[in-house]
């Protein structure tokens, strides 16, 4: 018994940088307890992508990792293999780990981004604005495209791809985009009076501002968008989703 108890103790962890205020570690450790599982997760913050390789070395029974910023993309050319969805998408948010230490990496930031929006849409959902161009912002691009919503970037600089600068936002673009997704830090804990700078005047009940930050729980960008009537979701359904589906793959026979 004693045996069968030290073969199902595992690690898992998450790999990123700053992440002491992370969900994940809360969420895995009282769900191990609830399951009356031996497992535990860990934070690795990294200050370099490279760290990752001696940790995966020198960590025993470690079966599973969690990727958040910003080595979302990063950590994609030291796995062995790619899932489809995570190859199409371009960026991973989890590594299942073989027992011959074989790195696989996949994409749950979609599926966990789809299923939280999905209850809130209505018909006039035809287009949306993706604030951000990391990691995160690939996989909802991915997601709104199953779900055959139209897509732009805004970002801070020029680059392929990106169809807006904050710059060029007017009232008429966000009038035209009922969907604003925020895929960048700002207004994360403690910063938490900042918020993208788009023209909030435009926003209406017709409008879903979704937020990827969890913390605050109601960040500016969303209560701004509470002010004008509109939809605000936060990111907190979105990760346990995709926890759930991490949890899933790490369990694959």
């Amino acid at each position: 018994m004693d045996n069968a108890q030290d073969n199902s103790k595992f690690k898992f962890g998450l790999v990123g940088r700053d992440i002491s205020y992370s969900f994940s570690r809360g969420y895995f450790a009282d769900k191990f307890k609830e399951e009356n599982l031996a497992h535990s997760y860990v934070n690795f913050d990294l200050q370099s992508i490279d760290e990752l390789e001696d940790i995966i070395k020198n960590t025993s029974n470690l079966k599973g990792l969690n990727v958040t910023i910003p080595y979302k993309e990063e950590v994609m050319p030291i796995l062995n293999s790619l899932n489809k969805k995570a190859k199409k998408i371009g960026a991973v948010n989890t590594i299942r780990i073989t027992s011959s230490k074989k790195l696989i990496g996949y994409n749950t930031d979609f599926y966990g981004f789809k299923n939280s929006i999905q209850p809130h849409l209505k018909k006039y959902h035809k287009r949306a604005l993706i604030l951000g161009t990391g990691g995160a912002s690939k996989a909802i691009a991915y997601a709104l495209k199953k779900l055959k919503i139209e897509y732009n970037y805004v970002s801070r600089s020029k680059k392929k791809g990106v169809a807006y600068l904050y710059s060029d936002l007017t009232n008429e673009i966000v009038s035209a985009h009922s969907i604003i997704i925020n895929c960048t830090p700002i207004g994360t804990f403690p910063k938490i009076n900042e918020c993208p700078d788009i023209p909030y005047d435009a926003i209406t009940k017709k409008h879903i501002l979704y937020d990827l930050i969890y913390n605050p729980e109601k960040t500016k960008f969303l209560n701004n968008g509470e002010l004008k009537g509109a939809t605000i979701i936060n990111g907190l359904e979105m990760l346990k989703l995709q926890a759930e589906k991490s949890w899933e793959i790490w369990n694959k026979s």
